[in-house]
C-alpha cells in the first residue's frame, strides 16, 4: 500500500492555495518571462502530512534513535559494565518506536512508509525464520534472528521513518563519525602502548560488538571515511572541518593498526571511488589529499607492509590465514551447493561439521558465500538485491536533485540559476555530496564484505538507510510542490518515482 500525501485546495484541501492551471491569455507573465517573479524557495504552505515528513524539530523517535546508535557504536557497557545490565539499547530503541508508531497513525499514516529497501530487509528475516527447521543448529538460527536480525529490522524501519530531513541526515552522520573517531582513537593508542593485540601485533577493537575483530574494526572504518572526509570538506565552521578531518586520520591509523588486508583492499578501493567524485567537485582538494597520503607513507610501520605482502606471497603468512581462508571459501560454496534452497541456517556454517571438512568451527569469511551456505539462493538473492538497491541509490539521488532542477553547469556543479523553488542551490549540493560519499562507502564496504562474515552485522544496513534516506526526502519535497490536478485528488510517491 502506498503512502499517500493529500494536496487538495479549496474548501477541501489546503486553505487558501489556488490550483496550478494552464496559463492563458490575460494569466500575466510567464514564470521564465522578462519581469516575472522570481522562484522563492520559501516552504508553501501544506498538509499536515507532508508536513510531518519534513519537520526538523527533534521528537522522540528521532532522539530515541540517536539514543541508540549512540550506545551502538560508544558501548559504554563494555567500560563501565553495571550498565549492561539496564538495556538501555533495548529501552530507547522500544520507546522510539513507540513513539513513532503512535505519532504516524495519530496524523493518519501507515504504521510506517514502505520502500524497497525495508521490503528487502524484512524479507531477509522472513527467509531466515523460513530456514530455521532446516538448520544444523534450529536453536542458533532461531537465536540469530531474535537477538541480532529482529533488533536490524525494528531499526531499519525507525531510520526509514525518522531520518526524513537533510538536518537530522547530517546529524546522524555526525554521530556515527564521532563514535568511529573514538574507537579509532582507542584503537591508535592501543596499538601506541602494545596492549590490546592479537596475532603478532594486530590491534583489536576496544569495544566489543562490531568493532572487537580487527578485520571488522577496518571494514567500519572503510565504512565510515568517506562521510567524515565529506563533512571535512562540506562543514561550514573551521571547527568541526578540523573535528571531521581528526576523525579521518584517526580512521586511518586504526586500519594500519589492524594490519587488516581485507580492509587495505577496501580502503583502496573507497579511495578511487571518492577521488572520482572529488576530481569531478574539487580537484586541488583531491590532488593534495594524495600528496598528503605520499608524504605519510615513510611513517607506516613495517609489519603492515610484510603482512599485506601476504596478499600475493603465501610465504609471507605467519599465521597460515591465507590458505584458511581459500579452504573456507571452498566448504561454503560446497555448502551451498549441497544446501542449494534452504541453506544450512543463518549464523551457523561455522557448526556445519560435515565429512572431511578442513577448517570445521569457523566462518566463511566472505558475505556473498556467507549468505549462499547458510541461507541459500533465496537469501543469496535478497542480499544482491539489497546491495543493488544500495549501490542505486546514489544514481537515483543525482537524478532527483536534476528533476528538481538543481543541477547546472559542467561536471555537475550547482548553478543557482539553475535550481527552482523545489531545493536551494546549498541543498542540490549537500546531496550530491552526500551521494558521493555513500557510494564510496558502500564500494568500500563490500570489497572489505568480500573477505568477512558480516551478513547479520550492523554497518550494512545503516549504509543502506543513509544511501536511500536523501531519495525519499527528494520525493517528498517534489511530491509537496506537485500541483493538484482537481480539488481532493491525491498525489501518491509511486507518481513521483514514475
Amino acid at each position: 500500500m502506498s503512502e499517500r500525501l493529500a494536496f487538495g485546495y479549496g474548501s477541501s484541501g489546503n486553505k487558501g492555495v489556488t490550483p496550478a492551471r494552464a496559463s492563458g491569455p490575460g494569466d500575466g507573465p510567464r514564470p521564465d518571462s522578462p519581469g516575472a517573479a522570481q522562484p522563492s524557495f520559501e516552504e508553501p504552505p501544506r498538509t499536515r502530512r507532508s508536513a510531518a515528513l519534513t519537520d526538523d524539530k527533534p521528537d522522540i523517535a528521532f532522539m530515541g534513535l540517536m539514543l541508540f546508535t549512540a550506545l551502538l557504536f560508544f558501548r559504554p557497557q563494555d567500560t563501565i559494565r553495571p550498565l549492561g545490565h539496564l538495556h538501555l539499547a533495548e529501552l530507547s530503541a522500544v520507546g522510539a518506536l513507540i513513539a513513532m508508531v503512535t505519532g504516524r497513525i495519530s496524523r493518519g499514516l501507515t504504521f510506517s512508509r514502505l520502500t524497497p529497501e525495508l521490503g528487502g530487509v524484512v524479507l531477509m528475516g522472513g527467509i531466515i525464520l523460513f530456514t530455521v527447521p532446516f538448520s544444523v543448529w534450529p536453536g542458533g538460527s532461531l537465536g540469530m534472528f531474535t537477538e541480532i536480525y529482529s533488533k536490524i529490522i525494528l531499526i531499519f524501519i525507525l531510520i526509514v521513518n525518522t531520518l526524513t530531513s537533510r538536518k537530522r541526515v547530517e546529524q546522524f552522520v555526525w554521530l556515527m563519525v564521532i563514535a568511529s573517531g573514538y574507537i579509532a582513537l582507542r584503537a591508535v593508542i592501543d596499538a601506541g602502548r602494545g596492549i590490546n593485540m592479537v596475532e603478532n601485533g594486530r590491534v583489536q577493537g576496544a569495544v566489543g560488538g562490531m568493532f572487537k575483530n580487527p578485520n571488522d574494526l577496518a571494514l567500519n572504518m572503510v565504512a565510515v571515511m568517506p562521510l567524515a572526509a565529506s563533512l571535512a570538506l562540506r562543514s561550514l565552521t573551521l571547527l568541526r572541518r578540523g573535528a571531521a578531518l581528526l576523525c579521518v586520520v584517526l580512521m586511518l591509523g586504526a586500519i594500519v593498526a589492524s594490519q587488516s588486508r581485507s580492509g587495505t583492499i577496501g580502503l583502496l578501493v573507497m579511495v578511487m571511488v571518492l577521488g572520482v567524485q572529488m576530481v569531478r567537485r574539487t580537484p586541488m582538494v583531491a590532488f593534495a589529499g594524495v600528496l598528503a597520503v605520499l608524504l605519510a607513507l615513510p611513517l607506516v610501520p613495517g609489519a603492515y607492509w610484510h603482512r599485506l605482502s601476504s596478499i600475493t606471497d603465501e610465504s609471507a603468512d605467519d599465521t597460515g590465514s591465507r590458505a584458511a581462508r581459500q579452504t573456507l571459501l571452498r566448504e561454503s560454496f560446497t555448502a551451498f551447493l549441497q544446501h542449494p534452497l534452504t541453506g544450512v541456517g543463518a549464523g551457523q556454517f561455522k557448526n556445519y561439521d560435515p565429512e572431511h571438512r578442513e577448517q570445521p568451527w569457523r566462518e566463511s569469511h566472505d558475505v556473498v558465500l556467507q549468505v549462499a551456505a547458510e541461507l541459500g539462493i533465496a537469501g543469496l538473492a535478497t542480499l544482491f538485491f539489497l546491495i543493488g538497491r544500495a549501490a542505486m541509490s546514489g544514481f537515483q539521488v543525482q537524478r532527483l536533485v536534476r528533476r528538481a532542477g538543481g543541477l547546472g553547469g559542467r561536471g555537475g556543479r550547482v548553478s543557482a540559476g539553475a535550481v527552482p523553488a523545489v531545493i536551494t542551490p546549498d541543498e542540490a549540493e549537500w546531496f550530491q555530496w552526500h551521494s558521493a560519499a555513500m557510494m564510496a562507502a558502500l564500494a568500500g564496504w563490500f570489497f572489505c564484505a568480500l573477505f568477512a562474515s558480516v551478513a547479520y552485522n550492523w554497518t550494512f544496513y545503516y549504509l543502506l538507510a543513509l544511501a536511500t534516506a536523501p531519495r525519499e526526502i527528494l520525493i517528498d519535497r517534489l511530491a509537496s510542490r506537485r500541483p493538484s490536478r482537481r480539488p481532493g485528488q491525491a498525489v501518491t510517491l509511486q507518481e513521483v518515482r514514475a
